[in-house]
């Protein structure tokens, strides 16, 4: 494994046209050899080398056909990853990144986009305590505290026709297990780390674009099979309404972005898809939303290059 010290800046977006932006968990996009979660090898999906490099290019060919201006994603190892997506896309995306703080899984949050940035992307090392005061989590543990391991924050000037929007982009990807109450407990208190650097910005009177897989549902906001949260992570990170699910452009029957084999037969049945990936926009950048869709572009079942996941796309006008 090769420890990758890139800090990315924070972006100045120009744009005259429409602009695509797309949420993707690409499950473990690893192509260097990282020991701690031995992958590629027996800790995750690619057994080896040859493995993880389909899987990178299957995925690469996912983003392409969907030509997207920014990616942003999920649990890619970091830069020599970002680097060789960019290298197979049609489009010229470039690599932007700064490492995160989760050394078990070596997972990051990266970002694609063809727009040059300007100054780098940062992180806040802020922790919350949990439980947070009323947890429905059912954590009975010790008070704690969390940070979020796996996110970066920037800001884009969108130029559009008419206007030009100032925005921070969050994103993140929290601790996984939508129902363990520990976990639970945990995502919570990263959701209110989170929520601070978002009500910094809407004090500013800026947009906000919060977008990753937050691994939990939506309890106003339905997926296809109404699964509904034991947390109030989604609730905190709309911050009292602030934000909007773009989920609510998108029928609920195509609501999942998400497949657990829940009964380990390698067939994926309609119950067993969730929505757990999510972008959540302030009110002037969702009403310029002319598009949201959840791409179903291939099949999941065991021994796939695919993800199992679903990336999340908006075109904004």
């Amino acid at each position: 494994m090769r420890f990758h010290t890139f800090l990315c800046p924070i972006f100045l977006f120009a744009i005259t046209q429409a602009t695509r932006i797309m949420q993707y968990n690409v499950e473990w996009l690893f192509i260097d050899y990282y020991s701690q979660a031995d992958c590629p090898g027996n800790g995750c999906p690619w057994k080896n080398g040859t493995a993880a490099q389909t899987h990178l290019t299957t995925i690469s060919k996912v983003i392409n056909s969907l030509n997207p201006d920014i990616v942003n994603f999920c649990e890619i190892e970091g830069v020599t990853e970002l680097q060789d997506v960019s290298k197979d896309l049609t489009k010229p995306l470039l690599p932007y990144f700064i490492q995160g703080k989760d050394t078990s899984t070596g997972e990051n949050v990266g970002l694609l986009s063809n727009i040059i940035p300007t100054v780098p992307l940062y992180r806040t090392e802020n922790r919350y305590n949990y439980p947070i005061p009323g947890s429905k989590c059912g954590y009975t543990g010790s008070v704690s505290s969390s940070g979020v391991s796996k996110h970066y924050i920037t800001e884009l000037k969108i130029v559009l026709k008419d206007t030009t929007i100032n925005t921070a982009l969050i994103a993140t990807h929290l601790l996984a297990y939508p129902t363990d109450q520990t976990r639970c407990a945990e995502r919570e208190a990263q959701a209110m780390v989170l929520q601070e650097v978002i009500q910094q910005y809407l004090d500013k009177k800026m947009e906000v674009i919060v977008l990753g897989d937050l691994n939990d549902f939506d309890g106003t906001v339905l997926d296809m099979n109404s699964n509904k949260p034991t947390s109030t992570v989604l609730e905190i990170l709309k911050v009292n309404g602030g934000l909007t699910s773009v989920a609510e452009k998108i029928d609920q029957q195509e609501r999942y972005t998400e497949w657990y084999d829940e009964n380990n037969n390698c067939v994926a049945s309609p119950n067993e898809y969730s929505m757990i990936d999510h972008i959540l926009v302030t009110p002037l950048i969702y009403s310029r939303i002319t598009n949201a869709f959840i791409y179903h572009g291939y099949e999941e079942k065991c021994n796939t290059y695919q993800s199992d996941h679903f990336p999340v796309i908006i075109d904004i006008e």
